[in-house]
C-alpha cells in the first residue's frame, strides 16, 4: 500500500503537497498556503525508512535537497508546518544520520519564531514564510489561538534547542506553559480558544478531539521525551485528565465509553475520529499516573478502542465516520452527511497500536486488518489512494484527496502494529502528533 500512494505521488504530483489520485495531480490546501513545498515527501520519509523502501528514501532526501525552500512568500498553518515538516525532517534525520534533514528543519524553525511575535508570546496560527507577519485563522473564536495549535510544538521545539544549542526555541515554548498554567480553567477544562492579545480564553469550549487534542498529548509526551525529568508536563497532564475524566468521559446505554465535548456549560455527546487517539494516550500515560490508577487507564484505552471500532464495525464499508453521536437509539453512528466521510485519519488505527504494545491481545491486530482490507478495497484508486465520503454507502464517491497523513501515519501505524515491539520501542522513541519519531533525551 505504501509502495502504491508513493509511486503515484511520485508519478503524478511530485513536488505538490499532496496528490489528487483520479485527477492524477498535484493538490494543496490553505494550511501549506498553496505554495508546492512536498509535504508528501517529508511526511513519508521516516515510514520509507522503517520500512525499509531506501530508494524511494533517497529519490524523496533528493527532491528535498534540490527543491525544498522555505523563502517562500506563502501564509502556512504554524501547526501543521510544525508536525509535518520539522517533525519530519526531524525523524529523518535521527533514523537516516543524514544532515541534510537537521539543516533544513533549522532553516523553516527560523522561519516560524516570527510567529510568536504577540502581546502574550502565545504565537498567530499562520505566518508569511518570507515577511514575517502573523495572523489568526478568521473562523477562530473572536481572533483566538487555538489550544491544540499553540500547544503542539512543545516536542519539536524542545529537540531544535537540544540540536541547535538555540535556548529561543525551547523558551517559547516553555513560556506558552507558563502562561497556561496561570490561567484559571473553568471546572479545571482548558477552553480551546485563547486571545494572543488579550491572553484570555475565548470561548468556554473544550474537546479532546479537534481544536484540543494534542495538547493534552503533548503534555504527556513532554513528559516521556524528557526520560520522565519533566514532572512539572506529567502533572499537567494528569491535572487535565482528571477534568476530562469527571466532565467529558460518559458511557452511552449499551454501554459504550465515549468523550463528549463541552459546549457552555453543558456535554455534546459526540465524538470526533479525531478524538479516537485518546485510547492509545490513556495506555501510554497508564504507567506513572497518580495513586493506583495505571490498570484504570489502561482499561480506559481499551474501552475507548472498542468504542471506535463499533464506529467502523456499523458502517457498510467497515470504515469510521469523522464523527458519531450517542443519542437515543442511535449510539456511534454518524447522523449529518458532512460527518460520514473517511478521509484516510489514522487515530483509531494509532490507539489499536498502543493497545497492541502494551497487552498484546489479539483483537488489535485483528481490527487493524479489518481497517487494512477496507481501506484496500474502498479507498485505493488506479492513481492512489483517496478518501469516501460516506461510510454507510455500498457505492461511495471519491474525495479525490490522498493526504500526506495517509503516508506519514496511517500506514506507519498499520506497519507498526503488524511488526515486533523491537522496531522503534517506546522506551526510546516518542511519536509527535504525526507519527513522526523522535528520541527520548
Amino acid at each position: 500500500m505504501m509502495k502504491h500512494a508513493w509511486d503515484s505521488y511520485r508519478q503524478y504530483g511530485w513536488g505538490h503537497n499532496e496528490l489528487k489520485p483520479l485527477a492524477r495531480k498535484g493538490h494543496s490546501t490553505n494550511i501549506f498556503g498553496n505554495s508546492q513545498m512536498g509535504a508528501t515527501i517529508v511526511d513519508a520519509l521516516d515510514t520509507l525508512f522503517m520500512m525499509g523502501l531506501h530508494d524511494e528514501f533517497r529519490d524523496g532526501q533528493a527532491w528535498i535537497e534540490q527543491n525544498l525552500d522555505f523563502s517562500v512568500n506563502a501564509e502556512v498553518s504554524v501547526f501543521e508546518v510544525n508536525i509535518r515538516f520539522i517533525g519530519g525532517l526531524l525523524a529523518a534525520y535521527y533514523l537516516s544520520g543524514q544532515e541534510v534533514f537537521k539543516a533544513k528543519a533549522v532553516q523553516l524553525a527560523e522561519k516560524l519564531l516570527p510567529a510568536f511575535n504577540t502581546p502574550t508570546g502565545i504565537p498567530w496560527a499562520m505566518v508569511n514564510l518570507k515577511s514575517g507577519v502573523g495572523r489568526n485563522w478568521g473562523w477562530a473564536s473572536a481572533g483566538s489561538s487555538i489550544l491544540a495549535e499553540f500547544g503542539t510544538l512543545h516536542m519539536e521545539f524542545v529537540h531544535l534547542t537540544y540540536l541547535t544549542g538555540n535556548p529561543a526555541y525551547y523558551q517559547k515554548v516553555m513560556h506558552i506553559r507558563k502562561l497556561l498554567a496561570k490561567m484559571e480553567r473553568p471546572n479545571g477544562l482548558y477552553p480551546n480558544y485563547l486571545n494572543p492579545r488579550t491572553g484570555r480564553w475565548g470561548q468556554h469550549h473544550t474537546s479532546v478531539g479537534g481544536l484540543g487534542d494534542s495538547f493534552y498529548e503533548y503534555l504527556l509526551k513532554a513528559w516521556l521525551m524528557s526520560d520522565k525529568t519533566d514532572t512539572e508536563a506529567r502533572k499537567t497532564y494528569d491535572d487535565a485528565v482528571e477534568a476530562i475524566e469527571r466532565h467529558l468521559i460518559r458511557k452511552s446505554n449499551s454501554g459504550l465509553t465515549f468523550i463528549g465535548e463541552w459546549k457552555n456549560g453543558h456535554l455534546e455527546r459526540k465524538m470526533g475520529h479525531l478524538t479516537c487517539f485518546a485510547g492509545g494516550m490513556f495506555a501510554l500515560g497508564a504507567d506513572g499516573s497518580p495513586g493506583d490508577k495505571a490498570g484504570h487507564y489502561l482499561q480506559l484505552g481499551a474501552e475507548i478502542a472498542h468504542t471506535c471500532h463499533e464506529s467502523y464495525d456499523r458502517t457498510v464499508l467497515k470504515l469510521g465516520p469523522e464523527a458519531f453521536k450517542f443519542d437515543s437509539g442511535l449510539e456511534a453512528v454518524a447522523v449529518r452527511q458532512n460527518e460520514k466521510y473517511y478521509i484516510l485519519r489514522p487515530e483509531v488505527i494509532e490507539t489499536y497500536w498502543y493497545m497492541w504494545r502494551f497487552t498484546h491481545d489479539p483483537k488489535y491486530r485483528q481490527w487493524g486488518w479489518e481497517a487494512t482490507q477496507a481501506i484496500d478495497r474502498y479507498c485505493r484508486v488506479s492513481g492512489g489512494f483517496s478518501g469516501v465520503k460516506d461510510v454507510y454507502s455500498s457505492n461511495p464517491t471519491y474525495d479525490d484527496v490522498q493526504q500526506s497523513f495517509f503516508l506519514a501515519e496511517t500506514l506507519k501505524y498499520l506497519y507498526l502494529l503488524f511488526s515486533s515491539d523491537d522496531l522503534l520501542p517506546l522506551d526510546s522513541w516518542v511519536f509527535n502528533t504525526e507519527a513522526h519519531p523522535l528520541p527520548v533525551l
